[in-house]
Order: structure tokens, then C-alpha cells, then sequence
């Protein structure tokens, strides 16, 4: 197989650090780490994520499997890495484009539009992926406590587009909208990977919905009755979480 392939996938995707690359690597170790994460790429890509394994990954790359062992302990980090750098990229697409943009629709709708932009460099890897995700112990399921750092860095960024929004929203119900935001973004992600429509123009008609049905509740939520309701139904939707 060519690893080469593999450049059509970002090949710097998997930069964040591990124990074993916590100090500055020297220009060969950064090239071996290279080598090792355009291999996995490109075998998840030719393969799929169960029938890769290290001792292929480090073969296509030329490396020792203890040399592969050493950077990345297994391929659950690779793909933890994966998370990672596609949630820093997300920030770095998102933030600039909210500001000025004042509204909580129209700052949402900047999240979710700038995460399936940035998730859509790995749309060809994505499916791959799913069969391994979806069990709940599964240390790369997005819910996952191996997961958590990434999580975390997309809970927070919903944070900013939430808390930085001119609203009239009560504040018990902004303190509970990006945890229970992160499994609709999930969702809609699901439902991205499976979207055949030319330009996955049904996600788009998805995400447009629930933005207007999102809008048209709004003046609602301060409604006590309501207000409670979906307070409740907040927490229960952010319970999926560990």
C-alpha cells in the first residue's frame, strides 16, 4: 500500500502530544512520528479501523513495532489524536468567523457549519470508524472518558458561542445548552457520514431546521412552565455522558 495516500488526509492530524513526545522532538524522531501517522492513516483508509493494527502500521512505515509502541501505545491513541487536532481545528475555523456575530442562532449556526467543515477532510475515514465508536466501552467512542479531552475542548467552545450571544435566555437554561448541544452536534455529524446527497445537502436541510425551530422556542423559555420543562429535558439530553 502507498502511504502516500495518506497525505490526502492531513497528514499532521495526529499532533497533539503523548508521554512519549512531551519534550521537542529532534527533526529524525518528528520524521519517524510522520512516517508512523501517515501509515496509520492510510491503512484505516484501505482497510478500516478494525483490520489495522500497529505491527501493520509499523511495517508500512518502516519502523520497528517498538518503535511504533513508543510514540503511539496503540492505535486508540492515534485515533485519540485525531479528536483532538479535528477539535483545535474547529476552534481555529469558528472563532474568527463569531466575531461580530451577535445573535445565539447565528452563533450556533457558526459552530456546527465550521465542525462539518472541518470534520469533512476525514469524511472518507469516517465510516470506518463508526463500528468501533458505537460500543459503549469503547475507549474511542466520542463519549468515552478517553475521549474527555476533546470533549471538553468542543463543550468549551459551545460555551463561547453560548455565553457570548445577546439573548434574553435565562441563565439556568445557558449554564445547561452546550452540554446538552454536544450530542445534538453529534448527531448531526451521524447523520453527515451517512448523507449521500450531493454536498450532504440533507444535513444542511437538518441543521437548517432545527436552527429555525431553535429560534422560534426562544421567546419561550422564559415562560415558567416551559422554562422547566426544558431544563429538564437539558439535563436528561447531556446525561449521555460518562
Amino acid at each position: 500500500m502507498d502511504v502516500r495516500l495518506a497525505s490526502r488526509y492531513s497528514l499532521n492530524m495526529f499532533s497533539s502530544e503523548s508521554d512519549a513526545t512531551a519534550k521537542p522532538l529532534t527533526p529524525k524522531a518528528e520524521a519517524t512520528r510522520a512516517r508512523i501517522r501517515a501509515a496509520a492513516m492510510a491503512s484505516f483508509v484501505e482497510r478500516g479501523y478494525p483490520d489495522t493494527t500497529i505491527r501493520l502500521i509499523a511495517k508500512e512505515a518502516g519502523v520497528s513495532v517498538g518503535n511504533a509502541y513508543y510514540y503511539f501505545p496503540s492505535k486508540e491513541h492515534l485515533v485519540q489524536e485525531l479528536y483532538d487536532q479535528q477539535q483545535r481545528d474547529h476552534g481555529a475555523a469558528a472563532r474568527p468567523r463569531l466575531t461580530g456575530v451577535t445573535g445565539l442562532v447565528d452563533r450556533l449556526r457558526v459552530f456546527f457549519e465550521t465542525g462539518l467543515e472541518t470534520v469533512g477532510a476525514y469524511r472518507a475515514v469516517a465510516p470506518g470508524f463508526l463500528s468501533a465508536m458505537v460500543s459503549p466501552d469503547s475507549p474511542i467512542n466520542p463519549l468515552s472518558v478517553e475521549s474527555s479531552p476533546a470533549r471538553e475542548m468542543t463543550i468549551g467552545l459551545l460555551r463561547e458561542v453560548v455565553e457570548g450571544a445577546s439573548h434574553r435566555v435565562p441563565d439556568d437554561i445557558v449554564e445547561r445548552l452546550p452540554e446538552a448541544i454536544f450530542p445534538m452536534y453529534l448527531a448531526l455529524i451521524l447523520r453527515w457520514t451517512y448523507d449521500e446527497s450531493p454536498d450532504q445537502a440533507k444535513t444542511t436541510r437538518l441543521l437548517d431546521t432545527g436552527l429555525r425551530l431553535f429560534a422560534v422556542a426562544l421567546p419561550f423559555l422564559r415562560v415558567p412552565g416551559v422554562r422547566g420543562v426544558t431544563r429538564d429535558l437539558l439535563d436528561q439530553i447531556a446525561d449521555v455522558r460518562p
